[in-house]
């Protein structure tokens, strides 16, 4: 726990804190530890991705995502390509590895890490944009980069390059389809079955999200793709007990980020990693200073995005356990010289994350496109289903930032059928009236019927985002009042909606402060 608090603190991503620990057990440390089993290594490792990328695709929010996927499809395809080619030509010609090598080392380092990007991107305040690609990237790059070291890695001529492009095409489409449809299934059944106990909704979404690996894997597929997809998609879903299952999750990636790392720790011999200590430098400074950047600007030509947003991004491409995993598929193929493309890949990854990890926010800050994190702040609702009584509970905390601050009970402007019966505000709980203004801090408990329940959480995170205004201001809130598509009850009487947005104008030239509920 204080390698987490340290990590957290420090900016670095958790890697090299808990690969430290795993050298300082292994062989030439404390403890001495003999480990080499490579095979093992990759088992465990694979499977600790899976957990990873499912706990990173449940953080990730759609509407953020959503526009960035055709950037980051180009990162994964055509980016994952021109990484590979100039990262190898360099190992190639600067360090004099053979070029069968060469394409192991620059296919391996080509994959963003999902642990480290999460770690770090969700602690800077980034825009949407530049978030979205980054973590839609690292969740879609491990698939081509895989097929590429499998590839390189078999004993024997390297398959064409058409053949290998038509693979990777067959088996992102494969993935992306099993990850969409066990997503959807499962999604679907949470929201219409009811199981017998709060604690199983947690552990049947990360079934369900693991399973997507495993039938994607068995179709032949991207099991990685699969997985993430599926699991954004459930937490996408609006599933009932929300915060719980995301608190499981994030309690299930620390801990499979923590026994990857340690194990890969125990698999390295330090003293062998001295000899290769240079030669890791030069290669890890092509892929940062050359190939990266080249990646980014290549790829991202058909998007119209600032050169900040692309700087930064070219810097952001940060490398973890991943490569240091899949250096390991070439150890356990026997190829010549993979002991050193291990050792390489492990300093590259270690010197460089310690480079890249703590800048990042400096560098956002210097281009100017860091977010003031009071603008980023959202609605934690969590929903509890009430099947007897045909209802929901809602669970709502105003954080700080929120522009529900100041906010009257009844300009919320709830959909019929949906009311705060509610408050509570520094430790008191209290019945609210129309006229109670919100407070950042305050937890509401809001009850709505089956049909408007979506509506009214759609309704609060809009007025979360936009205010007293939302839906007036642009802000969507379907089932809430304005000019916007409004649900049927509201279309009833529009004098009612326009003397609500009267009101709220009004007293836009008054101070929001707290006043006394009555």
């Amino acid at each position: 726990m204080a390698a987490v608090r340290i990590s957290s603190r420090s900016g670095l991503p958790s890697l090299l804190l808990y690969l430290g620990i795993g050298v300082a057990m292994g062989q030439d440390g404390l403890f001495d530890v003999k480990f080499d089993n490579a095979e093992l290594t990759q088992v465990i490792g694979y499977a600790a991705l899976v957990v990873i990328l499912a706990e990173g695709g449940l953080g990730t929010k759609w509407k953020e995502i959503r526009p960035a996927l055709p950037a980051a499809a180009m990162l994964s395809l055509v980016g994952v390509a021109v990484s590979v080619g100039v990262t190898a030509a360099g190992a190639h010609y600067l360090v004099g590895l053979d070029w069968r090598q060469a394409l192991i080392i620059g296919a391996v380092v080509s994959s963003t890490d999902a642990a480290a990007v999460f770690s770090v991107l969700r602690k800077v305040p980034l825009p949407a944009r530049v978030t979205g690609v980054l973590e839609a990237e690292s969740g879609f790059n491990d698939a081509p980069v895989v097929i590429l070291v499998v590839a390189f890695s078999t004993r024997g001529p390297v398959d064409s390059w058409y053949v290998l492009v038509g693979e990777i095409a067959l088996e992102l489409a494969i993935g992306a389809a099993v990850g969409i449809a066990v997503g959807w299934l499962g999604s679907f059944g949470l929201r219409h079955v009811a199981l017998p106990a709060s604690g199983l909704y947690p552990i049947a979404v990360m079934a369900i999200a693991v399973s997507a690996y495993a039938v994607g894997a068995l179709v032949h597929g991207s099991g990685f793709l699969a997985v993430y997809l599926a699991a954004m998609i459930l937490g996408n879903a609006k599933l009932p007990h929300w915060p719980a299952t995301r608190g499981f999750a994030d309690g299930l990636g620390w801990l499979a980020q923590i026994g990857m790392f340690v194990l890969l720790g125990l698999l390295v011999t330090p003293h062998d990693l001295l000899d290769d200590f240079w030669p890791a430098v030069v290669v890890g400074l092509v892929l940062t200073v050359v190939a990266r950047p080249l990646e980014v600007f290549i790829s991202l030509l058909p998007f119209r995005l600032p050169w900040q947003e692309k700087a930064l991004m070219s810097w952001a491409g940060l490398r973890g356990a991943v490569p240091i995993i899949l250096a390991t598929i070439p150890m356990v193929a026997g190829v010549e010289g993979s002991t050193r493309v291990f050792n390489i890949v492990f300093v590259l990854v270690v010197v460089y994350t310690l480079i890249q990890g703590p800048t990042l926010p400096w560098l956002a800050k210097a281009l100017k496109i860091a977010e003031d994190p009071s603008e980023t702040a959202d609605l934690g609702i969590e929903s509890a289903p009430l099947e007897r009584l045909r209802g929901h509970l809602l669970s709502v905390a105003i954080p700080g930032g929120s522009k529900m601050h100041g906010v009257e009970v009844g300009e919320l402007r709830l959909p019929a059928g949906a009311a705060v019966t509610l408050v509570v505000r520094d430790g008191k709980s209290f019945v609210p009236a129309p006229s109670t203004v919100l407070r950042h801090g305050d937890e509401l408990l809001v009850v709505t019927t089956d049909p408007v329940r979506d509506a009214a959480e759609e309704r609060l995170r809009a007025v979360g985002e936009g205010g007293k205004l939302a839906g007036w201001l642009g802000t969507g809130a379907k089932g809430g009042e304005g000019p916007g598509p409004a649900a049927p009850h509201a279309k009833q009487d529009r004098r009612h909606e326009v003397a609500h947005a009267l009101k709220a104008v009004t007293r836009l030239g008054r101070s929001d402060g707290p006043k006394a509920h009555r």
